[in-house]
């Protein structure tokens, strides 16, 4: 039997290599990870932001702008902005860093 000859020309083997690899493998899990939880933050909060734009625009087409503001408000809200055109109201709320308008119509 002969004698068992290293790998490489300089006499190492690739013991060790494989810590390396996984570690980066762990790392990038993790960073793709964290960048999925703030995607999945900012989603929630344009969705959240979009309903109560809903609700703070028919509350304001009914009874005004207060009323619209108190909605955002109680939602944790900022209402930005407030339009009123005849029987139309067209609000804009901001949560979270998102914004997001909704229009309502008063009929009767």
């Amino acid at each position: 039997m002969g004698r068992v000859r290293p790998l490489h020309e300089s006499g190492q083997r690739d013991s060790g290599q494989v810590m390396p690899l996984l570690a980066g493998v762990v790392a990038m899990v993790v960073i793709t990870g964290v960048l999925l939880v703030g995607l999945g933050a900012q989603i929630g909060d344009r969705a959240r932001a979009s309903g109560i734009a809903d609700a703070a625009a028919l509350a304001g087409a009914r009874n005004g702008e207060q009323a619209a503001r108190d909605i955002a408000e109680e939602n944790q809200a900022t209402v930005i902005e407030f339009r009123s055109r005849g029987t139309e109201v067209e609000v804009t709320v901001e949560i979270g860093g998102s914004k997001a308008s909704a229009r309502a119509r008063r009929e009767w």
